[in-house]
């Protein structure tokens, strides 16, 4: 296998307005889960090409963390990884590059990470459970994670509703269950040196997100993949108050871009004090960011 080139990331946090948390590298061709994405999320009115992704992030001056997830159930191809890296080291001003991995792989998939944690051009790794079809406290994906924690790695873990699959037949093969954050209790529980992420306002488990996070202190929460305005009431008293230092700016672009998210953030109640915590500063805390 190719060994990724290291790469220091020259982030420059303080030109930055934001930190989005969640941002998707596709390819073109999405196939009939994209198309029904698309459907689903309404128009983004943005294209799907590296150039594009770099050029609207570094017009805006927001730092990203970009992956694409490696997943069979759809037939979407991954970016592979090592293209991942090189984007980010490409574009080391403002992007920080996450792999994927599905952990369900078992021996190939501890090697594989063990691989990309070495060639240093990573920051941490995405799962999507649902997509990946396995529980994130399933035995089979430990292995995997001892190898995140002892790199100290963040995990980016998709939770609650899916967006790709919806309106599909049978949502595109794509169940829900695996989607439930009270599994990422247990990992963190058993791998406590592995900060995670649970991706999403999670939908319909959102009151089990906010627990886990307030419990484990390597949790955090991403507000991507809903539009503010839809924000829950509960999300919105947890992210003013206990969990203000634990919540992450994400939009999931380009099914939702920032310019939406931001746009839609400015209107809802979220104190003025925590605002730039959430935008920004908990990401830069949260990745060592200077």
């Amino acid at each position: 296998m190719q060994r990724l080139t290291s790469y220091t990331s020259y982030v420059n946090v303080k030109e930055l307005i934001a930190i989005d948390t969640h941002v998707h590298i596709e390819s073109e061709d999405q196939g009939a889960a994209g198309e029904a994405a698309r459907k689903y999320f309404g128009n983004a009115g943005v294209g799907y090409s590296r150039k594009e992704l770099a050029d609207y992030y570094r017009s805006r001056k927001i730092g990203c963390v970009v992956f694409s997830v490696d997943e069979r159930i759809t037939g979407r191809p991954q970016v592979p990884n090592d293209e991942v890296a090189q984007f980010a080291a490409e574009n080391s001003d403002i992007v920080m590059a996450f792999a994927s991995v599905d952990p369900t792989r078992g021996p190939e998939a501890v090697a594989e990470a063990a691989r990309l944690i070495s060639g240093g051009g990573i920051r941490g790794f995405k799962l999507h459970p649902p997509l990946q079809a396995f529980h994130a406290n399933d035995k089979i994906a430990y292995p995997f994670y001892e190898v995140l924690n002892s790199a100290r790695m963040p995990v980016i873990f998709h939770s609650g509703h899916s967006g790709i699959g919806t309106g599909m037949r049978g949502g595109g093969g794509i169940r829900l269950k695996y989607g439930n954050p009270m599994d990422m209790d247990d990992v963190a529980v058993d791998f406590p040196d592995m900060p995670i992420i649970i991706a999403h306002p999670s939908f319909p488990w959102q009151d089990e997100a906010l627990s886990v996070c307030l419990h484990k202190p390597q949790v955090y929460i991403d507000l991507s993949g809903w539009s503010p305005k839809y924000f829950p009431p509960n999300l919105i008293q947890y992210a003013n108050t206990l969990l203000k230092h634990k919540m992450l700016f994400g939009s999931d672009y380009p099914l939702i871009t920032p310019d939406r998210w931001m746009a839609d953030f400015a209107n809802i109640p979220i104190k003025d004090e925590v605002r730039p915590l959430i935008l920004k500063e908990n990401a830069q805390r949260l990745f060592g960011l200077a």
